[in-house]
């Protein structure tokens, strides 16, 4: 390691910016943010400058003591004009470390790309070989490190005096902090509850004893209600990817896709309680009653559900249970299918020219097809997404037909969407029954009804994997 990363603090000292450009202004703009005091050195600043006028004072390079008292000083030569030698020499003689952009070889310290979570910063460098290759790698940890870290952090922060002034060792210390990071209070923290991560951070300091130790606790596991979204894997949140590596041990249904299933902790146990028509692996009560009972042991329980768990995923009933037995949850949504599945056929849910309103209904009941609002479904320029409809699709689309809608009135009927199996089959709620028995549909699926079906030709972009069976 040639160089030595160091964190240096700003706050309150003078640093110099010698340039007329964006990568100037930027430069400015980021001294700013750390609270340095900054001397711009520039005849022609650009118009980057403007929302920042104000917040620097302007320097005059042709003074003796123009670098005075600086601790930096950046650099930032417009295009591949090379910077003037003795300009550098100066700044250095007067005492400051010289950063020239995109030049490593001329400067005293690299500026890393940087993941700001504040209190966290990451901060990674390629010494200047390859910078680009610096940014895609802060692009990926953007993904792995959300930005509630950073209140994670502020609130560890927090936490450190009251701890001191009770554990003198540096290795009790340690320990408590290792516990508290695999603890609940770093979920609630996560998902946005600060208080009462809070609360438990507190409470856990006052019970902890000068020997680090503390009284036995109950035993006490939490559940994360997860939308899997519709199939494509890359359509999973950052928080869902995060608590599939953290769970002891998922509950999942026939909805989720295999290759989401695979990115769930390797070690974690797998419990199938899926259902399929007038077929349940496990009735839906008892499913909530396994959920309390495997978070009683003291297990994280990931309830993995197809699309989003509160948009016809029953995933309030599910939750209903949890709290009556007062378990710690969190939900985190997913991509539910109508957007999903309508995104991937090119055929958007609401259109300037053709779809003002959109409505979601669910097209099976527990004993059949539903009775539907059909005054609600019926209104003008409104796009009608219905779910779970497969099985009685040449009954909806009749009656659409039977209640005044117009039989050339274009539906989509959409099958494994989002995934490289998907099918998408147009027509006009008179004949997609036909074509959908034709295509051999199985689900599972979505159907679409609405004039915004017409733009399926010109905005398709997908291209899945072609099926070996009927295709349409």
């Amino acid at each position: 390691m040639d160089r030595q990363p160091l964190f240096l603090t700003l706050a309150g000292r003078r640093v110099a910016v010698v340039g007329n450009g964006p990568i100037a202004a930027r430069r400015v703009g980021a001294l700013l943010s750390a609270g340095a005091e900054v001397v711009l050195f520039a005849d022609q600043p650009c118009a980057e400058f403007l929302v920042l006028d104000g917040r620097f004072a302007r320097g005059d390079l042709a003074r003796a003591d123009a670098f005075a008292g600086c601790a930096l000083c950046y650099f930032a030569p417009d295009g591949d004009e090379e910077p003037d030698a003795a300009l550098l020499a100066r700044a250095r003689q007067a005492g400051a470390l010289v950063n020239v952009a995109d030049r490593p070889k001329l400067s005293d310290f690299i500026n890393p790309s940087v993941l700001d979570r504040s209190p966290l910063i990451v901060a990674i460098s390629t010494g200047g070989e390859a910078p680009l290759l610096g940014r895609m790698l802060k692009a990926r940890l953007e993904t792995l490190i959300p930005a509630a870290y950073g209140r994670l952090a502020s609130l560890a922060g927090e936490g450190r005096a009251a701890l001191g002034d009770k554990l003198s060792s540096h290795s009790a210390r340690l320990r408590f902090w290792e516990r508290f990071y695999e603890g609940p209070a770093v979920e609630m923290a996560l998902a946005g509850d600060e208080n009462g991560a809070r609360a438990v951070l507190d409470h856990e300091i006052w019970r902890v004893r000068p020997d680090g130790s503390t009284p036995d606790a109950e035993v006490r596991g939490e559940v994360y209600l997860v939308g899997a979204g519709p199939g494509d894997p890359d359509l999973l949140t950052f928080r869902a990817f995060r608590l599939m590596q953290k769970a002891d041990v998922v509950l999942y249904d026939r909805l989720v896709e295999p290759t989401i299933l695979e990115r769930v902790r390797r070690d974690a146990e797998r419990i199938y309680v899926g259902k399929r028509r007038s077929h349940h692996a496990l009735p839906q009560e008892e499913i909530g009653e396994l959920m309390v009972k495997l978070a009683s042991q003291g297990k994280r329980v990931l309830r993995l559900k197809g699309g989003d768990p509160f948009i016809f995923g029953r995933g309030g009933e599910e939750i209903d249970k949890l709290a009556d037995h007062k378990i710690p949850f969190q939900v985190v949504p997913g991509v539910t299918a109508a957007a999903g599945c309508s995104s991937y056929a090119g055929i958007p849910l609401t259109h300037r020219d053709y779809a003002q309103s959109c409505v979601f209904v669910t097209g099976h009941g527990k004993d059949g097809p539903i009775e539907l609002d059909w005054s609600t479904l019926l209104r003008p320029n409104q796009t009608v997404a219905v779910y779970m409809g497969l099985t009685h699709l040449d009954f909806l689309m009749k009656e659409f037909v039977r209640r005044g809608a117009d039989p050339a009135l274009p539906a989509a009927v959409i099958e494994n969407g989002t995934r490289p199996s998907q099918i998408t089959v147009t027509g006009t709620i008179s004949d997609l029954a036909a074509k959908a028995v034709e295509a051999g549909l199985k689900g599972p699926t979505i159907i679409i009804v609405g004039h915004v079906v017409k733009l399926r030709d010109k905005l398709n972009w997908y291209a899945p994997t072609p099926p070996s069976g009927p295709t349409a």
